[in-house]
């Protein structure tokens, strides 16, 4: 019988795994089921004792879930990284976000900017308290846990779109204007880790090598991501 691995993710590394997978059960046999979410509610699943063997998280909470024992201690690689990108509706304005103070001028022209729940997120209300906007503006509109920020910007409720760039590319009805300028850029690190709940951990630990590996960075540099 194949084995069979199940995971939890966050919603920004869902393409790439998904792609990643499907190679992976051809390459070893295994059958493999990852569940996206959210990366809060992943991090509150995983806590609260899920059965699972993978998980895929940034890398923040990744050390505190195994600091907490819910990972096999070492288990956790870095998987892959993100840059933060911008996006905005197919037939809107497409502003100058050249450097630091294009992207400012361009927040404070939109009537409303979308951003997510993630460390993405966090980096741009940061950004918006160093500018002057607070976090409960009624600019900012947060997308619900497990909503791409893209969506928000195809369906209008956003001028401007911030999140992971794997996570703006091939949205309907978007267009992403490119990276934030390097001296206000963030990136996010992904890694993974075997779950202390896992009964497999050798396979488990064999996909993680897999995912990790040389051979699947093209893949994540067609999905928006790079090798970690």
């Amino acid at each position: 019988m194949a084995t069979s691995i199940s995971g939890i993710s966050s919603m920004a590394t869902r393409q790439i795994l998904g792609e990643l997978t499907q190679r992976y059960e051809t390459k070893a046999g295994a059958k493999v089921a990852i569940k996206a979410m959210g990366g809060v509610d992943a991090a509150k699943v995983v806590r609260e004792g899920e059965a699972t063997d993978i998980v895929i998280l940034a890398s923040g909470p990744m050390a505190k879930l195994e600091a907490e024992g819910h990972l096999v201690a070492g288990s956790v690689k870095p998987f892959t990284r993100s840059g933060m990108a911008i996006s905005v509706p197919a037939r809107g304005a497409r502003p100058d976000i050249g450097d630091e103070a294009a992207v400012k001028h361009a927040v404070f022209a939109a009537r409303t900017v979308g951003y997510s729940t993630g460390p993405s997120g966090d980096h741009l209300l940061s950004l918006c308290a160093k500018w002057g906007i607070p976090a409960d503006s009624e600019r900012l509109v947060k997308a619900p846990p497990g909503v791409p920020v893209g969506s928000l910007v195809a369906e209008g409720k956003a001028d401007l779109g911030f999140q992971q760039l794997s996570e703006l590319i091939n949205v309907p009805g978007t267009v992403v204007l490119g990276p934030l300028p390097p001296e206000i850029q963030s990136v996010t690190v992904f890694a993974a880790g075997v779950a202390s709940t896992s009964k497999q951990k050798a396979e488990t630990a064999a996909l993680i090598a897999y995912l990790t590996s040389p051979e699947t960075a093209a893949v994540k540099q067609a999905q928006g991501m790079e090798q970690a």
